[in-house]
């Protein structure tokens, strides 16, 4: 019997501890507001590497973690096409030459030469035919003649200096043509020749010798080789309160129990239609000893800060703008600042005020 009494009296106990609601009282603290933000650690100026045309990769000029300058051959592509293409230029090219025409124009300027003659003779024989007729000797027939054959030689001369413009224009014209084609052809087949943009650091290849490429595939990843920076990506919701300059506090899985800062450096202005986020940039106040792209980071992007704030713990308001000041009474508060923890409570309750923890 006894036994049975205590059993009874604990259970009765242990309902009314149970029931027991917890309460608590606001507490004057800084708070702060900020917007998180998924995190990859990148290299800066860092970019894949494409090739401009498609081909096979004929040979790779570096390792990854090689350094690279401005210009360094990163890896060439080879199309037998394009070479034969600007072999055939190259050929015409000289072939077009003014050098190589020489003789045209030698040819034409030596007609040029006797029709000149041609000219200087029938002059001579039409003036002493002038000169007889005037002295009464000969006919007008005769002179006549003198006159149109030294006209017609005229004529020729001038046919023939015209045929010497038009084939040295021609000349000249057939020979640029056919040099920017050559030049076209040797850009074209300089394209399969894959050159570092930046002065920085080989991270990936991610082809091998005797693979097909095309515009679409990313061959290689290039950047600084010392300077990071990270690339966040923040809800459409938030974009609006984050600003450049703003501090970023951020974690990393490669540093356990560390946090970094870095500033907001970028705001991409467009937003990513899929994803419906938006693109950050931060620089690292104090960069990490060791870093590689692609790390994972968890950012929060510092908003503002109130010092001496009352705050009550998030989970202690209900919709938002009610908190229970007794077991079944609501009060109605205004917020201000919040984290993912407390909320500011502007206007509604006081320090002193007790507040219980919804059921």
């Amino acid at each position: 019997m006894y036994s049975r009494l205590s059993l009874l009296f604990l259970m009765l106990l242990f309902i009314s501890c149970g029931s027991k609601q917890e309460k608590i009282q606001p507490v004057t603290e800084n708070i702060t507001e900020s917007v998180y933000a998924s995190a990859i650690v990148k290299a800066k100026n860092q970019y894949q590497v494409y090739s401009t045309v498609s081909g096979n990769i004929n040979k790779i000029f570096v390792t990854e973690n090689d350094l690279v300058k401005i210009g360094t051959s990163i890896l060439q592509v080879s199309d037998k096409s394009i070479s034969i293409s600007r072999e055939s230029a190259g050929l015409a090219a000289d072939y077009a030459s003014i050098n190589a025409n020489q003789e045209k124009l030698s040819e034409v300027k030596n007609s040029i030469g006797l029709a000149q003659n041609k000219v200087t003779n029938d002059l001579s024989l039409f003036k002493r035919q002038e000169n007889l007729w005037n002295a009464g000797i000969g006919t007008k027939v005769e002179l006549e003649q003198r006159e149109l054959a030294y006209k017609n030689s005229k004529n020729a001369l001038s046919s023939a200096q015209l045929r010497y413009n038009d084939l040295q224009k021609q000349l000249q014209y057939n020979s640029k043509l056919a040099k920017n084609n050559l030049s076209a052809s040797q850009t074209k087949e300089g394209d399969f020749t894959i050159k570092s943009e930046i002065n920085g650091k080989v991270y990936s290849l991610a082809k091998v010798e005797g693979e097909m490429v095309n515009p679409q595939t990313p061959l290689a990843t290039i950047g600084d080789a010392f300077i990071f920076l990270l690339e966040m990506q923040i809800d459409e919701y938030d974009v609006a309160k984050v600003k450049l300059g703003q501090k970023v506090l951020l974690t990393m899985d490669s540093y356990k129990n560390e946090v970094f800062e870095a500033r907001v450096s970028k705001i991409n202005p467009m937003m990513n239609e899929r994803s419906k986020s938006f693109t950050i940039e931060a620089e690292f106040i104090k960069q990490p000893s060791v870093l590689y792209p692609n790390l994972t980071a968890e950012a929060n992007i510092i908003i503002q800060v109130k010092q001496n704030a009352l705050t009550i713990p998030r989970i202690y308001l209900l919709n938002d703008s009610q908190v229970l000041v007794g077991k079944n009474k609501k009060q109605q508060v205004v917020t201000g600042l919040k984290d993912y923890q407390k909320v500011e409570i502007v206007k509604g309750i006081t320090a002193k005020d007790f507040i219980f923890k919804p059921q």
